[in-house]
């Protein structure tokens, strides 16, 4: 453990152990590195009213934004501040290895169920794992391999394209200064890639930059680009950056001057990159927006070389692959008997018979049996299950296979984790109303559920005592009362092969 802390090994044992959300683990890392420093931990209750005031702490130390830690109160309640063996909480990654204690120095709550702790951090172990470990330095060793003289950060949170490389080389030039490249690591980018894509997609430019030291940081997004903009002024000081790059909205802070690029554009008459406003409009082409570039990948159409160096599109290409080559989820969700079941079972067998990617059909009955077994019905177990059958969907998309659910999944936002979840494998994800009205599926009624439930013998019953909230976000809407079976699975398989997902049927297939 650093900075001379210890406790005893019966304390950590009996200590209480909590994973933190992607954004906080994020927090953890760059505290236990001094990427966020003055700040050893995360922040107390007086400490974050004093930032929120002042943007300074209590000890008069500037400081942009709150870091927090929030935690189920359940977790809180068993803590003591001040009983030194009540007082630890053992912080682990995502896969349950512990990678600091915490402090508690300061609880309260913050609403219902949840509670927030403030305190110091302690490393455990010896640091992390996974891809990449090696660009994963502490800002004191990037200082340490700096030259002395300025030198231009760049937060590479998106691929670099030639306009992005030509701003960075004019800038690195006029200012004479070493590039430092920050690469946000831990979560999805900008461009919807893995943050492994995102390293990968960066070195395959590194030949067409100026002489640079590339770094990945944990830097999580937060909920705006103001407190985004602060945080990484801070820590991009913290790693030795004397100049910043805004790539988006930046604003100055940390002693560090922010140069706000301005708007290249492609001079066709030499192939060169220059300030737009000098080249005339009959020879200019303009940048592709994130957008476009997206939707020349799903189609699976070359990036433009005149925009995207060949070797960064093929990083590009390999992260998302058109459409028609990557894993997708299909999310079904309707009332009991609206024909979610039917439909899907449809849906699979006309995949199957095109053979393209494996398909696994996820009913909600058999989850409900092999993968749920012991849930009830309550909310909490409801959604429980739909996160169950989210994440095996986004596991089967993940290695470009096709996973269908047909949960009832009642809740909004149990739907939107599982769309989350996903999104972030690299996956599609098609969400299907199986809009039949509650009147027709209490006539088919082939469970007897409606009936029992109408007579008091059955609660929880989607539709009649417990609710069901309608997706506002469905991708295909149909309704058995008015299609048949058959026209429902043509009707999602339209949609899948006019937005790229499967490849049209050949005639008389």
């Amino acid at each position: 453990m650093s900075n001379g802390w210890m406790l005893p090994d019966e304390v950590l044992r009996d200590a209480p152990a909590y994973t933190p959300r992607p954004g906080e683990l994020a927090d953890l890392e760059l505290l236990l590195t001094g990427g966020y420093a003055p700040l050893t931990g995360f922040l107390t209750r007086a400490d974050l009213v004093s930032v929120s005031r002042r943007g300074r702490l209590m000890d008069d130390s500037p400081w942009p934004v709150p870091v927090t830690l929030q935690v189920p109160s359940a977790l809180a309640e068993k803590l003591d501040p001040g009983d030194p063996a009540r007082r630890t909480v053992v912080l682990t990654d995502g896969e349950g290895a512990p990678i600091a204690a915490l402090d508690v120095a300061d609880a309260w709550p913050v609403r219902e169920g949840v509670a927030a702790l403030g305190g110091p951090v302690h490393r455990l172990g010896d640091g992390g794992h996974g891809p990449f470990q090696r660009l994963r330095r502490t800002p004191a060793e990037i200082r340490s391999l700096l030259p002395a003289g300025r030198v231009l950060g760049v937060v590479a949170d998106r691929p670099l394209h030639r306009p992005q490389l030509a701003q960075i080389a004019h800038a690195a030039r006029t200012l004479a200064a070493h590039l430092l490249v920050m690469i946000p690591v831990g979560e999805e980018g900008s461009g919807g890639l893995p943050s492994e894509a995102l390293v990968r997609s960066i070195f395959a430019a590194r030949d067409r930059m100026p002489p640079a030291t590339l770094v990945a940081v944990p830097l999580a997004r937060r909920r705006d680009e103001i407190s985004d903009a602060l945080l990484r002024a801070r820590v991009s000081a913290a790693y030795g950056v004397t100049h910043l790059l805004s790539t988006g909205e930046m604003l100055s802070g940390a002693g560090l001057r922010v140069l706000v690029p301005r708007e290249l554009a492609y001079d066709n008459r030499d192939g060169q990159w220059r300030w737009r406003e000098d080249i005339p409009p009959r020879n200019r082409r303009l940048a592709l927006t994130q957008a476009e570039i997206d939707d020349l990948l799903d189609r699976g159409f070359p990036l433009p070389e005149w925009h995207t160096p060949p070797a960064v599109a093929k990083e590009l290409v390999r992260a998302r692959p058109p459409r028609r080559h990557r894993g997708l989820v299909v999310f079904l969700t309707g009332l009991s008997g609206s024909g979610k079941s039917t439909i899907a079972r449809g849906l699979a067998d006309a995949l199957r018979e095109q053979g393209e990617r494996t398909v696994t059909l996820l009913d909600g009955d058999v989850v409900r049996r092999e993968l749920s077994a012991g849930l009830g019905f309550s909310k909490a177990d409801r959604d429980l299950n739909v996160r169950r059958i989210g994440w095996v969907a986004a596991e089967i998309a993940r290695h470009r296979g096709v996973g269908i659910c047909c949960p009832i999944a009642p809740y909004a936002q149990a739907r939107a984790t599982a769309r989350e979840m996903a999104v972030a494998a690299g996956a599609g994800f098609v969400l299907v109303h199986v809009a039949t009205p509650l009147a027709v599926c209490e006539q088919r009624d082939r469970k007897g559920l409606y009936a029992r439930a109408r007579a008091g013998l059955l609660t929880g019953m989607t539709g009649i005592d417990d609710p069901y909230e309608e997706p506002t976000d469905a991708d295909v809407v149909v309704d058995t009362a008015h299609l048949s079976v058959d026209d429902a699975v043509q009707a999602v398989l339209h949609h899948l092969t006019e937005t790229g997902w499967v490849e049209p049927r050949l005639p008389g297939v």
